[in-house]
């Protein structure tokens, strides 16, 4: 049984999500599943749907094979107008941890910049997620971008 060290843990954790951001906001997708286990969900849902229990969600990938395959589809097959992304993400709070598993949440804001026009506000939302631990450091395990807006912007082609 390893001791739990709550300043450890949140520094992993906000290590995991800056390195999160930073693969994203690099267009470096293909880094991107590496970032979760290989039994993973990952949820972009509006928070209206979170908040009374329904499960719609704009994408609902489980596993790093769909991730994989979201990769493959931003890559070689979406017809999209190309942006920039840049995410801003508050301090993560830990909301609980074990030997296995953390749970954190974090605040998170991208912007969207195409080449050529201003900059945006893209997505708003928070981040609820549980983290595991692993041989390899700290995986996402679930990771669900809650947004507050019942509006998108057009398509949701980059992760969030």
């Amino acid at each position: 049984m390893q001791h739990i060290d709550p300043k450890a843990d949140l520094l992993d954790v906000m290590t995991l999500h800056s390195e999160y951001s930073a693969c994203v906001d690099a267009g470096e997708f293909e880094r991107w599943p590496d970032l979760f286990v290989e039994h993973c969900d990952y949820r972009i849902q509006s928070r209206e749907n979170f908040d009374a229990k329904l499960p719609l969600c704009i994408m609902w990938l489980e596993g790093k094979g769909m991730l994989l395959d979201r990769v493959y589809g931003v890559r070689e097959t979406l017809y999209h107008d190309p942006y920039y992304q840049r995410h801003i993400v508050s301090a993560p709070r830990i909301v609980s941890a074990d030997d296995n598993e953390i749970r954190a949440e974090a605040n998170y804001l991208v912007l969207r910049t195409k080449r050529d026009s201003f900059s945006e506000l893209f997505n708003v939302g928070r981040y609820i997620d549980t983290i595991q631990r692993t041989p390899d450091g700290l995986k996402f395990k679930a990771r669900n971008c809650v947004f507050d807006s019942e509006w998108i912007r057009n398509s949701i082609i980059y992760p969030i």
